[in-house]
C-alpha cells in the first residue's frame, strides 16, 4: 500500500512566546491594553493573550504571532520562535508542543 501525497498531513507550525516579561513591557510602553491586544491579534477574548502574559501557555498559532508583533511594532522574532512538529500535525502535549510549568 503506497501513500499518497493527499493521505501525508503537513507539519504542525506555532510559536513559542520567548519572554512574557518583554511582551507585557512592550504593552506597558506602547499604553496597549489586553484586550486591544487580543482583537489586534484577531481573537474575540482576551483571555488567550492574559493566559500568556501569566506563564500558563507559551505557544500560540502563527498568524495571531504576526499580527502581534506588527501591532506592536517589533520584528516577529524578537517575541516569538518559530517550531514545527513533524510528527503528526497534532495540537497539544502529545505533539511535543512544550507549555509553560
Amino acid at each position: 500500500m503506497s501513500i499518497t501525497p493527499l493521505q501525508i498531513k503537513p507539519p504542525e507550525v506555532y510559536m513559542i512566546l520567548r519572554d512574557r516579561k518583554k511582551l507585557a513591557r512592550l504593552m506597558v510602553v506602547q499604553e496597549v491594553s489586553q484586550r486591544e491586544l487580543a482583537e489586534a491579534a484577531g481573537w474575540r477574548s482576551h483571555s488567550y493573550l492574559g493566559r500568556l502574559l501569566r506563564g500558563e501557555k507559551n505557544s500560540l498559532e502563527p498568524d495571531p504571532a504576526l499580527r502581534i508583533a506588527h501591532y506592536l511594532m517589533v520584528p516577529v522574532d524578537d517575541l516569538f520562535k518559530t517550531e514545527v512538529d513533524r510528527k503528526t500535525g497534532d495540537i497539544g502535549p502529545k505533539s511535543g508542543r512544550r507549555t509553560a510549568a
